[in-house]
């Protein structure tokens, strides 16, 4: 008999509706592998950024108590999304690069949250290291990984975060609404390519999904 190339019962991965891969009910990994390899996990990350980025932009008169609890919060919540995207199934031979990114977020936004460092030196110094690391570290997983399908926005993604990194460290906002500002618009630009690599990781799957359906049979 035969049957159509990788739909062969018992073996290999399933996916839910949206390409997300999920193994054995009730194992926390595999849990998190199948949320860290649905694009709309992905997509909720980006829209972590963007929605931050487009609040300091439309109110930039708050104190920097305020500011430094927005971003203390973006840098928590992306922590656990960077966490959960460590377990996708393509991101196996970078799981550790990706896990330090989370860990470095998880930091970062505890030290925001401390009223001690509230200060816009120490907010722009926080900020500025945290996207100049996680841009390296996101442009070694998009060189070494293999067969990403969305290399090239993966790597726009991390060479903007480097960009954002070192201009934040290089030119200190002397106020708080011009740190607002600064850290807005990069919040926004960030956002929106990740929104990019979403969309992208998406129309793989699709791709792969059509593939397989379409592929050529194999007689068992």
């Amino acid at each position: 008999m035969t049957v159509p190339r990788g739909s062969a019962g018992g073996t290999g991965p399933e996916r839910t509706p949206d390409g997300a891969v999920y193994g054995r009910a009730g194992d926390p990994e595999d849990m998190l592998s199948g949320l860290g390899s649905s694009w709309t996990w992905i997509m909720g990350s980006a829209l972590t950024t963007l929605v931050p980025g487009i609040i300091v932009l439309v109110w930039p008169d708050e104190s920097l108590h305020v500011l430094a609890v927005i971003i203390g919060l973006y840098l928590l919540v992306t922590a656990a999304f960077r966490f959960v995207g460590a377990f996708a199934p393509e991101a196996q031979g970078e799981r550790v690069a990706r896990l330090l990114v989370a860990v470095l977020f998880a930091l970062a936004g505890v030290l925001c949250l401390r009223h001690p460092l509230q200060t816009i030196a120490a907010l722009s110094l926080i900020v500025g290291i945290v996207w100049l690391g996680s841009g390296m570290l996101a442009a070694y997983v998009a060189i070494a990984g293999k067969g990403l399908p969305h290399r090239g926005a993966a790597f726009g993604a991390a060479a903007l975060g480097i960009v954002a990194g070192i201009v934040v460290l290089a030119l200190p906002a002397q106020s708080a609404v011009a740190l607002t500002r600064l850290l807005g618009l990069w919040l926004v630009l960030l956002g929106v390519v990740e929104l990019a690599v979403a969309f992208a990781w998406r129309a793989a799957l699709r791709r792969s999904r059509e593939e397989t359906l379409s592929g050529p049979t194999a007689t068992v």
